[in-house]
């Protein structure tokens, strides 16, 4: 059995000033059809975005990988490359672009520096707290300043066409990757050892990173960013008693701590506990393919947009008609109303650019007026 979470812990969890920037002047975009869906506003049509839309599939990021010569990790520190990077997107029309950088950058200031070769690898994986007494709380102004150089850039690149979507991993997420010393697969048996033998160290690493992750969330909202996402990556490995003594009290430290005008995302891989999404205040939930649109928003559509949840597979190995059905399926079941489309989690190594395009124009191309005969439409 797992030691229940203190209370204390969590509840008294020290809320220091969130940190200060020169602020952006904040430009409503011209299309502004996510901003209004996160609001949970009817929209003349869905918008669309994808996770990892500027990644591997693309050969034109290939080619800039390839050119610059940089590791994966002096990429995401250079902020003109980030920038090219971050608006590759563009080109296939979607509704939004979010910022090339990894969920795992904050950890390196912090004493937990990951290389790419080519997944994450860290040297020294938390086993300990030992471990944990050596990483120290930074100021992501001073230490993480390239990501809101790569901010302002973007935002002047955009030129107020679209919003700039900011994100962060969640403090189970980042604890994961760093006591399991490299991406976890389809387990995390070092994290799951951790959480039993000693929970009270657990919740000590996912306190310092839920300050962390505030921090420095608020300043990419501080630099421009229009929504953050929370992505809890990992979702996937553990059972509900663990997510919910280890994860779920996390993503609400953070998501309270921010500036409730910016809209707030929270991504959970593959796991149906909307009961405690819904709990954390984050105002679109975005999901996997475990589960139903429909039934999703007639429970909790008055509280919170929806976003998802093609199946990135489909988007990977299907046939054009598939990607064709998959995504008129999902806009039906989302309607128009607080939806924003997109995958069950990003796009896969290997999706062919002409399937990424075709998800991204039948979004576009789709109209609800013919769905009235079914009964799903407005």
């Amino acid at each position: 059995m797992f030691m229940q979470t203190p209370i204390a812990l969590v509840s008294s969890m020290p809320s220091p000033p969130a940190p200060k920037l020169d602020a952006a002047p904040t430009i409503a975009p011209v299309n502004d059809l996510l901003l209004r869906a996160a609001r949970r506003e009817r929209t003349e049509r869905t918008p669309v975005w994808l996770m990892r839309q500027a990644g591997r599939f693309d050969p034109k990021y290939l080619a800039i990988r390839d050119r610059c010569g940089l590791e994966l990790e002096d990429l995401f520190r250079d902020p003109e490359l980030a920038c090219e990077i971050t608006m590759l997107p563009i080109r296939f029309g979607v509704d939004a672009a979010i910022l090339f950088q990894d969920i795992l950058t904050p950890l390196a200031p912090l004493g937990a520096r990951f290389v790419y070769r080519p997944g994450p690898v860290l040297e020294r994986p938390i086993r300990g707290r030992r471990d944990i007494d050596r990483l120290r709380a930074i100021d992501p102004r001073d230490e993480l300043s390239f990501v809101s150089t790569s901010i302002k850039l973007v935002l002047s690149e955009l030129n107020g066409a679209l919003p700039l979507i900011g994100f962060a991993g969640a403090p189970l997420t980042l604890a994961t990757f760093m006591i399991e010393g490299r991406s976890p697969g389809a387990k995390a048996d070092q994290t799951r050892q951790l959480m039993q033998q000693e929970p009270a160290l657990c919740h000590t690493l996912l306190e310092l990173l839920a300050n962390v992750t505030a921090d420095y969330l608020t300043m990419q909202i501080e630099a421009g960013v229009h929504v953050v996402q929370l992505f809890e990556s990992v979702a996937d490995l553990f059972s509900r008693e663990e997510y919910e003594q280890f994860a779920h009290p996390y993503q609400e430290a953070v998501l309270r701590r921010l500036d409730r005008s910016c809209p707030t995302i929270l991504f959970v891989k593959e796991q149906p506990y909307l009961d405690l999404m819904v709990q954390t205040g984050a105002d679109v939930l975005s999901v996997g393919c475990c589960i139903g649109l429909c039934e999703a928003r007639a429970e909790y559509g008055d509280r919170v947009a929806f976003q998802g949840n093609v199946d990135n597979r489909v988007l990977h190995r299907g046939s054009l008609d598939e990607i064709d059905e998959a995504v008129k399926q999902c806009l039906r079941s989302g309607d128009r109303t607080g939806h924003i489309l997109n995958l069950n989690h990003g796009v896969l190594k290997g999706t062919p650019i002409e399937n990424v395009r075709r998800f991204i124009d039948t979004a576009r191309a789709f109209t609800y007026d013919h769905e009235l005969m079914d009964g799903v439409g407005p």
